[in-house]
């Protein structure tokens, strides 16, 4: 009976904080639509502040405890609203996903710029650790004791405070019609913010108690998918009742607990299963919840998709392929390796294209599915060993194959959920392939298969492709190949979405409720779209492994493929050459700025520290990229070709751009700049000469609009130079007076004749 007891206090105190982090989310869904992806961030960023205030600079712990849920959390809830929130009220559901899942990898970004992941960190219970009492031969710490009653009490509060008060309801009714709100004289952004506020302040209080709870040191990616592990209980509750989020949240905590507790000890999996737990209940939960019915039109965004032709796409495709092959010719063969890890990554944002791009669904973990593919492409066509190893056909198409059959197990349980609850499904079986499947690193006897490893040893070594006549070991040929297949990839999708299907698809995108009176089968689109992006996940993240020789578990992590899930979206996801930005960004991005601050800072005792900060700050700032998606929904790329259409009718302009291109080339080809050098050099010239045109050649690249406003703003001649071309009237004296701060002259009446004008400027 004690043991049970004792399970039971731990699975409530576990389940009160799972409680406290859920209803921060559900209070700042419920008052301004936004799902939070990035709470769990908050909660690891409060979490480290107060180590860092407590136990690095030693303040007193009441103190630490004080300023980081009463003043750091709220101040960062009013920050986020009203820097980004505020703005996502009437965007698309993937809008609203990409900021918050960019504020997400900032913070953790951020967090290990400032604490240096490489060294533990620990954080005692409030009270101290041995600070107890017993309650029915039970040993109750106080901090425990305070989990319980915050829990407790958010629980009654929120629930009378959306019910019972006048202010509960002006927070439900931001979201319900805002405008209404404001007629009756209420500030919607004012309520809201306050919503945010306190959200934060929660996250905050959950960072700050869950850590001593769960056991270990803090590290940044843990704690942030720790605390993502209450999204269970947020959808327990539909991410509206607080009492049914407080019931789901201890029905987390002591499943867990129980289950760890009393499983028979030859269970060696049943941790696995525990740390699964949240993501499969998260899972089931979205299953089993009704759904809204089909919607009409979504809401109006500003992304505009310009459709290329085939033709048009075969020409670049070509272009593409032409490029790489002079790549090859002049990189440093030390730097083909980040081209092929970078081009294969492009390979797996195409999964994006035409699943989100084209119809509107929401995948957050490609390289969970591309996981998948790479196992089962191991067991099944890698033969040899060390240097003769080979990856066979077979073992490609089958993970391939693969993938795709995962893909639609997953979408056909999934089928009727969209928007945020199709995301949110997608997030949980990236988890579950995290905790079951990637976590399976030492032999197990399985009922079909026998005694078998999943994922040996922690690390799969993939060789190269036997390609026959192709030597895919020679780093130049593997890169051509991984061109070729890009460009073959990036045709037949422009096809696709140019096709029957793919019109079928975007009707789907843009009005549901209309492609299905119209007879289209939804499950049958649905299912087939989740299938063929599966695919070629698969087979890009096969490419993948191949490319860098070995992956580990940490290669197909959650928060990686959010980062390629948010730059791809970035880049533009309705297009391919938005898929080519997210890949070379992921693969190739990240691993130049900190090879390249590094070697600069190990170069550099003086500025040693400025580079290593750089580093972080280029990092940072890759990661908060997705912020700006709200303003520019049709992605970075589709706006830089925007901007080069009106070169067309200025030809000097290009041939400008082709000369430096073709002098950079020539440079880096006798080696007098580096690779480096070279793409800083190249990027400048892609982003500059629009601006140039624009300055050049106005009448040629400016519209009829543009153009007057340029000729107005050329017109207007400073006051400093007006007295260049003939004298001044007195209101022109007047106004060049008071722009050079000299005491003005009155102005003279207007009943003064020219004869008094003529002796007053005398």
């Amino acid at each position: 009976m004690d043991l049970f007891l004792t399970y039971t206090l731990v699975g409530l105190v576990m389940g009160a904080v799972y409680a406290i982090a859920a209803s921060g989310l559900v209070l700042t869904y419920t008052t301004s639509g936004v799902f939070n992806f990035a709470h769990g961030a908050q909660a690891m960023l409060s979490a480290f502040l107060y180590w860092q205030l407590s136990v690095g600079w030693g303040l007193p712990v009441p103190v630490a405890f004080v300023l980081v849920v009463l003043v750091f959390g709220p101040l960062t809830g009013v920050l986020l609203h009203k820097t980004l929130m505020h703005g996502l009220r009437d965007v698309a559901e993937v809008t609203k996903v990409v900021v918050t899942v960019a504020v997400l990898l900032g913070m953790v970004s951020l967090s290990q710029w400032i604490w240096n992941p490489t060294e533990a960190r620990s954080v005692a219970m409030l009270w101290g650790n041995s600070t107890s009492f017993e309650l029915l031969g039970v040993r109750i710490r106080y901090h425990e004791l305070l989990c319980l009653v915050a829990a407790a009490a958010l629980a009654i509060g929120l629930r009378l405070l959306f019910t019972r008060s006048r202010v509960g309801v002006t927070m439900r009714a931001v979201v319900d019609d805002p405008d209404l709100l404001r007629l009756n004289g209420y500030n919607p952004d004012r309520v809201a913010m306050a919503s945010w506020a306190v959200g934060a302040s929660l996250a905050a209080l959950a960072g700050v108690l869950v850590t001593p709870v769960a056991g270990g040191s803090l590290e940044a990616n843990t704690l942030t998918l720790l605390v993502i592990d209450t999204f269970a209980a947020a959808m327990f509750g539909r991410l509206r009742s607080i009492p049914r989020t407080f019931v789901g949240a201890l029905f987390l905590g002591l499943a867990s607990t129980y289950l760890l507790g009393y499983a028979p000890t030859d269970w060696d999996w049943i941790g696995n299963v525990k740390t699964a737990l949240p993501m499969i209940v998260l899972f089931l939960v979205l299953l089993v919840l009704p759904q809204d019915r089909l919607r009409g039109a979504q809401q109006r965004t500003r992304e505009r998709t310009r459709v290329p032709s085939v033709r048009f796409a075969a020409g670049w495709a070509v272009a593409f392929v032409a490029i790489m092959f002079v790549i090859t010719k002049i990189a440093n063969p030390l730097m083909l390796g980040p081209w092929t890890a970078a081009l294969a990554f492009s390979i797996i944002a195409l999964s994006l294209v035409p699943l989100t791009g084209y119809a509107g669904e929401i995948n957050l973990v490609p390289l969970s599915f591309g996981a998948i593919a790479v196992i089962v492409a191991y067991h099944t066509g890698v033969s040899g060993t060390g240097l003769d190893a080979t990856l066979a056909w077979k073992g490609l198409l089958i993970g391939t194959v693969a993938a795709a059959l995962v893909g639609g197990l997953v979408a056909l349980p999934a089928l009727r959920l969209r928007g945020l609850y199709l995301a949110l499904a997608t997030m949980a079986f990236g988890g579950l392939v995290s905790t079951l499947v990637l976590s399976e690193v030492t032999p197990r006897d399985w009922p079909i298969w026998g005694e078998n490893t999943i994922f040996p040893a922690a690390v799969i070594a993939m060789p190269h492709l036997d390609a026959g006549p192709l030597d895919l070991d020679d780093e130049a040929t593997f890169l051509m190949a991984l061109a070729v297949l890009f460009a073959v990839l990036g045709v037949a999708l422009v096809a696709l979405r140019n096709s029957g299907y793919g019109r079928r698809l975007a009707a789907m995108k843009d009005s549901p409720a209309a492609a299905a009176m119209l007879g289209q089968s939804l499950v049958r689109l649905k299912l087939s779209v989740f299938m063929l992006s599966a695919a070629i996940a698969g087979l890009g993240c096969i490419l993948m492994a191949s490319a860098v020789g070995s992956v580990a578990p940490d290669n197909f992590l959650i928060v990686a493929s959010l980062a390629l899930v948010m730059l791809t979206v970035v880049g533009g996801v309705s297009y391919v050459s938005g898929a080519l930005f997210g890949g070379f960004m992921v693969g190739m991005g990240f691993s130049l700025i900190n090879g390249t601050f590094g070697n600069l800072e190990a170069g550099s005792d003086m500025y040693a520290g400025l580079f290593g900060s750089l580093s972080h700050v280029f990092a940072i700032a890759i990661a908060l990229t997705g912020i700006g998606v709200n303003r520019n929904p049709s992605g970075i790329v589709n706006d830089i070709c925007e901007s080069y259409r009106p070169l067309r009718n200025a030809r000097p302009v290009l041939y400008v751009g082709v000369a430096a291109g073709l002098v950079l080339l020539g440079l880096n080809w006798v080696e007098v700049i580096g690779d480096w050098s070279f793409a800083i050099g190249i990027f400048c010239v892609v982003v500059l000469l629009p601006v140039l045109g624009r300055i050049w050649m106005p009448e040629r690249v400016l519209t009829e609009s543009e153009l007057a406003e340029h000729r107005s703003r050329a017109a207007v001649v400073p006051p400093e130079l007006r007295a260049l071309d003939g004298p001044l009237d007195p209101e022109e004296r007047y106004d060049l007076d008071t722009y050079l701060g000299l005491p003005a002259r009155a102005l003279p009446a207007l009943d003064e004749t020219p004869s008094d004008l003529e002796a007053t400027r005398v």
